[in-house]
């Protein structure tokens, strides 16, 4: 299992409906090995958290409520 589906399946099956009520529209970096999760209100202040945490291990950053962490590209109009 890749180490983006781990986060996504502990974000989901374990923390997704408090962060959504609690944290929506910032960002949680989750190890999925320990199942630990970092909040942060921009993209690397999560990730900088779990790297400090577990230097040895990748996490995964995900932005609360949304389906993908960054938009690229302008909406139309």
């Amino acid at each position: 299992m890749s180490i983006a589906q781990g986060a996504k399946d502990v974000y989901e099956g374990e923390f997704k409906a408090r962060l959504v009520s609690e944290h929506r529209d910032e960002y949680v970096a989750i190890e999925s090995v320990s199942k630990s999760y970092y909040l942060g209100d921009a993209f690397i202040d999560a990730a900088l958290a779990a790297k400090q945490a577990h230097p040895d291990r990748k996490s995964f950053v995900i932005r609360i409520g949304h389906d993908a962490a960054f938009h690229i590209g302008a909406g139309s109009s």
